[in-house]
């Protein structure tokens, strides 16, 4: 088993966690595959934490299979927006940790 791991990465953990659910208990090199055509900018950040997770175990993508895929929730960066009047509106830019394990497929 081997993991891969991303921190402070600038998605909104939400919108991230859809694309981990539909890669979990998938085949890796499977996963790689549908997440390229997904237009969504987590898939694209997904798939390179996959590739790495797998890399770093000296596996091929076609023997292992996605154990876990877990979205948590980071630090908020916090901005601000001028208004009308002088006043100010807040902008929240959520970031998340991502953390992909992978096992070969006889384990899992």
């Amino acid at each position: 088993m081997s993991k891969a791991l991303l921190k402070f990465t600038r998605v909104a953990p939400n919108k991230a966690r859809m694309i981990a659910r539909e890669v979990q208990g998938m085949n890796a090199e499977l996963a790689l595959a549908s997440l390229e055509f997904m237009p969504n900018k987590a898939a694209r950040i997904i798939s390179k934490v996959i590739a790495s997770a797998v890399a770093n175990g000296d596996f091929e993508p076609e023997e292992v299979v996605i154990t876990s895929c877990r979205v948590d929730k980071a630090s908020v960066m916090k901005r601000f927006r001028p208004r009308a009047r002088g006043t100010a509106s807040r902008i929240l830019k959520p970031t998340a940790h991502i953390m992909v394990e992978v096992a070969k497929a006889e384990e899992a």
